[in-house]
C-alpha cells in the first residue's frame, strides 16, 4: 500500500470538496484558505493547489489568482465527445479481457453504490474516486495501460465534478444506476459490441442530462 504524504491527503480532500460542491465551481481558492479549512500549514496547501492546476481543476489568471474551474457548455461537450470514444473503447476491450474476478468486483462496487443513501433515495450519484469509481474500474479492466492513464489523467477529476452536479437532476440518479447495470450485464455477456454500445448510450445520456441542466440554469 502506498503511503500518502500530507500534501496527497490535502489534495484528495480538496478534490472531494470540489466534486460534491462544498467548494463551488468558479470560486476563488488560496493557499491560506486551504490551509485553514483543512488544518494544515501553507506548504502542503500550496502543493495541493499546484496539483489541482496540473489536473485542470484550478485555473490561474493574472490579477485574479487561482479559481476552481467552471467549464462552459462548449468545453463540456468537447470533453464528453472525447469521453464517449475513449470509454466506449475501454468497455469494448474490458468485455474481452477482464477476468471473472474483475467482473465480480465491479458488480460488488455497483451494489455498494446502490446501497448509498443518496443513490437509493435518488438524490445524487456520488462515487468515491480511484479504485471505487465505476468508470475507472472498467478502464483498468481494459488492460490497456495507456488508455487507463489517459482516462485517469486530466479528464478524470474534471469529469467527476460535472457527473456529480448533473446527477442531482430529478430522475437522473436511478437512471444512471440502471445504465451502469446494463453495462455490467453487457460485460458479463462477453459481447464487445454490446458493451461498447451500452457505455456509449450511458455517456450520451449523461451528456443530454448535463446539457439540460445547463439550460435550466441559464
Amino acid at each position: 500500500m502506498t503511503r500518502q504524504t500530507l500534501a496527497d491527503q490535502v489534495y484528495d480532500r480538496v478534490v472531494e470538496a470540489i466534486v460534491v460542491g462544498d467548494i463551488e465551481a468558479g470560486s476563488a481558492i488560496s493557499e491560506n484558505e486551504v490551509a485553514v479549512r483543512f488544518g494544515v500549514s501553507r506548504g502542503p496547501a500550496r502543493e495541493a493547489i499546484f496539483r489541482l492546476e496540473a489536473k485542470g481543476l484550478v485555473t490561474r489568471a493574472a490579477h485574479y489568482g487561482a479559481r476552481v474551474v467552471d467549464l462552459t457548455l462548449g468545453d463540456l461537450q468537447g470533453l464528453f465527445e472525447i469521453r464517449e470514444g475513449l470509454e466506449g473503447m475501454a468497455c469494448r476491450l474490458a468485455a474481452a479481457r477482464m477476468s471473472d474476478a474483475e467482473l465480480d468486483e465491479l458488480e460488488r462496487k455497483l451494489s455498494l453504490h446502490a446501497s448509498q443513501p443518496g443513490i437509493a433515495s435518488g438524490q445524487s450519484y456520488y462515487q468515491p474516486g480511484g479504485d471505487q469509481d465505476f468508470h475507472l474500474s472498467i478502464a483498468a479492466a481494459s488492460h490497456n495501460p495507456r488508455l487507463l492513464r489517459t482516462l485517469s489523467g486530466d479528464l478524470y477529476d474534471v469529469m467527476r465534478v460535472y457527473r456529480f452536479r448533473s446527477s442531482a437532476r430529478p430522475g437522473r440518479t436511478l437512471e444512471a444506476l440502471d445504465e451502469h447495470k446494463a453495462i455490467v450485464a453487457a460485460l458479463r455477456s462477453r459481447n464487445p459490441d454490446a458493451a461498447e454500445a451500452a457505455m456509449r448510450r450511458h455517456i450520451q445520456s449523461s451528456w443530454s442530462n448535463i446539457h439540460n441542466t445547463f439550460k435550466d440554469l441559464a
